[in-house]
């Protein structure tokens, strides 16, 4: 009966509107309530799930990100985009996907992504002739590219649900071959749209006002270097990097680029501490939610569920790609992979798959949740800056949901994309 309290409650409480966070939390607490231990559990999880040093990351690498769009880094960066890759079919669309992955991989996180590239593309998109849901569509498809990219927080994220036994350093390798294969398979799908409605494409600017361009945007490319080399080399810690990211990206900001003022640096702040907030207040309550369902033996249940279907890890990985692409269709990321890791984590290792390798897939599977609704922050957040409705957004956003799906079954069957490395450097 308490997990039908437990999960009959949360669900219903998700049905009716009610925010992730209490609807996680008022679960917990009346499930608490029905088995007869103390309510005080509930806070004591929640407190441990927020307590965690490595945690730290998450805020800092987000600031470092809110600070990037105010200091002129994201606009360099779409320049150098634009140069590149802006004479192709629908270059705008191009320009949209190859300044996402290189934003991506400095701010870690699919939101910040979608709102500044975003917020910068999408209008010089529909002065330029392309449709609204098309300029939202690569805009969204495009910000999930930032999930996979170190520095990622919800790789961060991952490793912390797994109890600290995954390597950040190792999933941030893992992350980068399949990130840019995304970005790939998006950019051939946005090329394919373009053709079918008649996109123009960009005039290419010249080799030398490319690379004018690559050079006024090297110390923003420069910070996924540091971190990454940082974190994979051993000198700093996943955790320390991030305060690295947040002092490069505030001397960058100011000292180079000159375009941060301090009322950027204000917002830069306030909006870092109310992202922080609610991302640790679903963590907190989403700790509490996982906490129950291990006392509830819930993994145990789902594991011999799974071995009654099929002992083959094919079928296996396919199950658990299903459920995930469900539940991405009515759960946020962060609570999604705090309360799905301690549960399928223990699944994937009995079937033989490597942590590190599962850990990419369900980032990718929980990216793609993000842009559908009715829980899709990424997509609800493109529509908003783009000015359209989610149906109109829905209605075409088929061949790049496709084409993400592609990418997801190719790194879920095929584990040298993400276990690229020798083991020995692993």
């Amino acid at each position: 009966m308490a997990h039908w309290i437990l999960f009959g409650s949360f669900t219903l409480l998700m049905l009716i509107g009610t925010p992730i966070a209490f609807c996680l939390g008022i679960a917990s607490l009346a499930t608490v309530l029905y088995i007869g231990l103390p309510p005080v559990v509930v806070f004591q999880q929640l407190n441990s799930g927020i307590s965690v040093f490595a945690m730290m990351a998450i805020p800092f690498f987000i600031f470092a990100g809110d600070m990037m769009i105010r200091g002129g880094i994201a606009a360099r960066l779409i320049r150098f985009a634009a140069g590149l890759v802006g004479h192709l079919r629908g270059g705008l669309g191009q320009v949209n996907i190859v300044a996402s992955t290189l934003f991506g991989g400095i701010s870690g996180s699919a939101v910040a992504d979608a709102s500044a590239v975003g917020g910068l593309m999408i209008p010089q998109m529909a002065a330029r002739g392309y449709d609204r849901d098309y300029a939202v569509n690569v805009t969204v498809n495009a910000a999930i590219i930032a999930l996979m990219i170190p520095p990622s927080h919800n790789l961060i994220l991952y490793s912390i649900a797994a109890g600290g036994t995954v390597s950040v350093a190792d999933l941030f390798t893992a992350g980068i071959v399949p990130g840019l294969l995304l970005a790939l398979a998006l950019m051939a799908t946005a090329y394919w749209v373009a053709r079918r409605r008649g996109y123009p494409a960009e005039p290419f600017p010249g080799v030398v006002r490319v690379a004018y361009y690559f050079l006024a945007a090297l110390p923003g490319l420069l910070l996924v270097g540091i971190i990454f080399g940082g974190v994979r080399s051993g000198v700093f810690t996943a955790t320390e990097s991030s305060c690295i990211a947040v002092l490069y990206a505030l001397l960058v900001s100011l000292l180079v680029y000159r375009e941060l003022d301090w009322h950027g640096f204000v917002e830069a702040t306030l909006g870092a501490v109310r992202t922080t907030a609610m991302v640790l207040l679903v963590i907190g309550a989403a700790a509490s939610f996982g906490w129950l369902m291990s006392f509830l033996q819930v993994q145990q249940a789902v594991i011999a569920g799974i071995q009654a279907i099929s002992s083959d890890p094919i079928i296996v990985l396919l199950l658990i790609n299903v459920a995930l692409l469900v539940l991405g269709t009515f759960m946020d990321m962060a609570p999604m992979v705090i309360i799905c890791t301690p549960v399928l984590l223990p699944i994937v290792k009995a079937f033989g798959i490597d942590p590190v390798h599962f850990g990419v897939v369900m980032i990718l599977n929980a990216g793609i949740g993000l842009n559908t609704p009715p829980v899709g922050t990424v997509l609800f957040v493109g529509c908003a800056v783009g000015g359209i409705s989610i149906r109109e957004a829905m209605r075409t956003i088929w061949p790049f949901f496709g084409a993400s799906v592609l990418v997801l079954l190719l790194v879920t069957y095929v584990p040298a994309l993400s276990l690229w490395l020798p083991a020995q450097f692993r």
